[in-house]
């Protein structure tokens, strides 16, 4: 039984382990949506979230008419990106082009305020994300990247700008998901260096070089999709 506290996150966590063991093989069509919420004890609609949080990060595959299978946990550029969620109210594009503009705001806004605790808060995110990437648990390198992201935004002046952010950051989270299943070693190398970048300007103090590193960071996540906003 898992806790109420975040239960799609937690049932993600446990099918994704349950793939890394085995227990869920590579082809293996899931059980009904029924069974296994049954079987993890938790809602079917806590269970459509984290199933579809799995299919984003490339972990599951739903093939219309037949059902929704197991990928295997290691992300491919010969894969496909998951359908975009959100695509009846806005474009992965067009969310893309937000977060540039919005997160490279943010990032200069926040230079010069965030904390010694906070750095090295971003500082453990990033090695986390690396360490996670290694060890193919893609669903804690994703959280590593929101929870560097969300630091970022925790620190902007604009208190108008933080609510902003707090209300699309569903949004915003798909698209730092998205591209996982295409993502290769070399772009996850660059992408922590680019936290890294953007930790050094936060740290410097460094308004201009802040939102020119974060609106690099979030452009060249965007390439990786196939996206030139």
């Amino acid at each position: 039984m898992l806790t109420r506290t975040l239960v799609p996150q937690s049932a993600a966590r446990l099918i994704q382990d349950m793939i890394k063991a085995g227990e869920l093989k590579a082809g293996e069509k899931i059980p009904s949506q029924r069974d296994f919420s049954v079987r993890l004890g938790i809602s079917r609609a806590s269970l459509r979230e984290a199933l579809l949080t799995l299919e984003t990060l490339g972990l599951l595959k739903t093939e219309a008419g037949r059902g929704t299978f197991v990928a295997g946990n290691r992300p491919s550029a010969t894969n496909a990106m998951a359908p975009w969620r959100y695509a009846d109210s806005y474009s992965v594009f067009d969310v893309f082009q937000t977060r540039i503009l919005l997160e490279g705001s943010i990032a200069g806004l926040a230079a010069g305020r965030l904390t010694g605790s906070q750095l090295q808060a971003m500082e453990q995110a990033t090695r986390t994300m690396e360490e996670c990437w290694a060890s193919g648990d893609l669903l804690t390198n994703v959280e590593a990247d929101l929870e560097f992201h969300g630091i970022v935004a925790s620190a902007c002046s604009n208190a108008m700008l933080r609510a902003l952010y707090q209300t699309v950051r569903e949004q915003l989270t798909e698209t730092q998901r998205q591209p996982i299943p295409i993502t290769e070693p070399s772009r996850m190398q660059a992408s922590v260096a680019e936290h890294r970048a953007i930790i050094a300007a936060l740290r410097s103090n460094d308004v201009d070089r802040a939102k020119f590193e974060m609106e690099t960071h979030v452009r060249n996540t965007a390439r990786c999709a196939g996206l030139f906003p």
